[in-house]
């Protein structure tokens, strides 16, 4: 029987082929939530088996967000997918449902959390006088003085992170604004506070066995024959879309210039990469609570897990 929790909205993160897709329906399913996708690929439609969509099965049990809602030959932005994400959740939250946001695209988890930044352009001379101020005193010095003009934005920076630092003491220079003044959300209530983010961490090694994978079976499922129809296609793959790691391989293949093997093998060596990406990323973010799997860890497992961590912040 569903949990009522319409106030609660998670946010399940981790790399490619962590299993947050898997844990995302698995939560939605037990407190009666439907799925926000933050993904910057699940966006597009007929792009099904390179992209990992969760399946039609599944997509029928639970409600999935931001799929398949724009053509392989058209754009998508930050900011598109920003207003998406706020008429889904506040939906989704009329409804008395909870907000479950499943995804890896860093780039939109960042600006679901932290809002998009619309502020100046850099100054190297400001920076210049910046770093050596640092190197003549210390970042926390430069950090206790953003405190004085920006405390928003000083609470949000670690003060040793001296490249945030700058940036925020360079902006109000410019300005003579604090840079969390020009920092936006998309309208509903969404900030940092609001979620309950749960991360998914695995061994590099099960990572990479994991991305091996899920490409040889996406490969089984057909993504070349997948690729092949996309191309086939009226209109012309969007810069966005043919980019796609899985996609720009094997177009590479199609046109002649590698072997499917090797395509594979691209496909391989930039998902590791990816990957590397978006654990970085995943370091910037704060208020995470990581869960270190285990190899035979077990997907009821893991939920309940998750679902301890739910509790524990006054979930159901």
């Amino acid at each position: 029987m569903p949990l009522k929790c319409g106030l609660l909205m998670i946010l399940v993160l981790g790399v490619t082929a962590s299993g947050k897709g898997a844990l995302a329906f698995e939560l939605a399913r037990r407190i009666g939530g439907e799925i926000v996708s933050i993904d910057s690929m699940k966006v597009y439609r007929r792009m099904d088996i390179g992209t990992a969509k969760p399946s039609r099965e599944r997509r029928e049990q639970v409600r999935h967000h931001i799929v398949d809602v724009v053509e392989p030959h058209e754009s998508f932005s930050v900011d598109q997918f920003l207003r998406l994400a706020g008429e889904a959740m506040g939906e989704i939250r009329s409804a008395g449902k909870t907000v479950v946001g499943s995804g890896g695209t860093a780039l939109y988890i960042k600006a679901l959390l932290y809002g998009i930044f619309d502020g100046p352009p850099a100054n190297y001379e400001i920076r210049k006088k910046l770093k050596a101020q640092i190197a003549a005193e210390s970042t926390a010095v430069l950090h206790k003085q953003l405190a004085q003009i920006d405390p928003l934005a000083a609470e949000r920076i670690h003060p040793n992170d001296a490249r945030r630092i700058i940036r925020a003491m360079e902006v109000y220079e410019l300005t003579g604004k604090p840079i969390s003044s020009f920092q936006r959300q998309f309208g509903v209530e969404s900030t940092l506070g609001n979620w309950t983010i749960i991360g998914l961490r695995r061994p590099k090694a099960v990572e990479s066995s994991r991305i091996n994978s899920r490409i040889k079976r996406m490969i089984d499922q057909g993504l070349v024959d997948e690729v092949k129809s996309l191309l086939a296609e009226d209109e012309p793959l969007s810069k966005q879309a043919s980019c796609a790691i899985g996609y720009a391989e094997i177009i590479n293949h199609l046109k002649g210039r590698a072997t499917l093997d090797e395509a594979v093998e691209r496909i391989k060596i930039n998902t590791r990469r990816f990957a590397k990406s978006q654990r970085t990323w995943f370091k910037t973010f704060t208020e995470v609570n990581w869960l270190d799997i285990a190899d035979d860890e077990d997907t009821e497992h893991l939920l309940n897990r998750a679902m301890e961590i739910i509790e524990s912040k006054g979930g159901p």
